[in-house]
């Protein structure tokens, strides 16, 4: 049997909102799988889908550029080992000059880019600072005909790019603070992959008050938390941050506009990075000593 760490039990009560011995049963039965013990725990008690967190390990900042016409957008991840040096100047710097080099090259190619000129700089930069600098990943989002791109980054963290067809440019980017703060699984609701709504399907009818329900009925309700689901995953289909008395959709549609889509980036989503005890650390030091 695995064994259950106590990061795995704190994660897992941060996402459920669970006791401490709840989450340690769960993730016991699920063989430490963190997802299998939530879906678990939403059959058996109708636990509210929590989103998916990924353990962020890497720091540093997500920079955009935006073409002046809206016509496309660029937006890059440069990573550094701890949030410190993500705020220094010359790292800022240096972040800003390769989100300059992607936008005029309007590519998405990092290891083209980087070749060189930058390259060095990278490299100058890490002797210079002491930590491992690098950029990880860049994403080129052209507008429609007639749409644009606009932009949000918040905290230097989560960048946005948004594409409308029509509306303004202020829409854009309201719509793209909208998604940095309330990260929605996708645009529209027919974006939604099947098979997220096949295993939404199935949660549903493992819940308890589903036991017993005659197929007609049951399958009434399953649609109707269905369409909720993706109402609440949905961006078109979420109250506006800004106003909540109307959906994305209707602000959009306000301003002259249509959704398309966006791209997100987080620092650091989907890297892991093992969680060091410093106090042990030093303590280890120590006894060496």
């Amino acid at each position: 049997m695995a064994a259950i760490s106590a990061s795995q039990v704190k994660e897992l009560r941060e996402r459920t909102g669970l006791g401490m011995m709840e989450c340690k049963k769960a993730l016991t039965e699920a063989g430490g799988d963190i997802e299998t013990a939530i879906e678990n725990l939403r059959k058996n008690s109708g636990l509210k889908a929590s989103k998916k967190a990924d353990r962020t390990a890497a720091e540093g900042a997500v920079v955009t550029r935006i073409a002046e016409d809206g016509s496309y957008g660029v937006m890059v991840e440069i990573n550094s080992e701890t949030d410190f040096v993500a705020r220094d100047d010359n790292f800022t710097a240096f972040a800003g000059r390769v989100a300059d080099a992607f936008f005029a090259a309007k590519s998405e190619d990092v290891a083209a880019i980087m070749e060189g000129e930058l390259e060095a700089a990278r490299e100058q930069l890490v002797q210079k600072i002491g930590e491992n600098i690098g950029v990880r990943r860049s994403v080129v989002v052209d507008a429609p005909e007639g749409g644009l791109v606009g932009a949000y980054v918040h905290g230097g963290r989560i960048g946005v790019l948004m594409t409308l067809t029509g509306g303004t440019a202020e829409a854009a980017k309201d719509v793209a603070m909208h998604v940095a703060a309330i990260n929605p699984a996708v645009a529209l609701p027919e974006n939604m992959p099947q098979d997220k709504l096949d295993a939404e399907k199935a949660i549903i009818l493992a819940q308890p008050d589903m036991a017993g329900k005659p197929e007609q009925i049951a399958e009434k309700m399953v649609q109707g938390r269905l369409k909720k689901y993706l109402a609440e995953n949905s961006l078109t289909e979420q109250a506006f941050v800004k106003d909540p008395n109307q959906t994305v959709a209707e602000y959009v549609k306000a301003a002259g506009g249509e959704v398309v889509g966006f791209t997100r980036f987080e620092v650091g989503e989907g890297i892991e990075k093992e969680e060091v005890d410093f106090a042990k650390e030093v303590m280890e030091q120590a006894q060496r000593s």
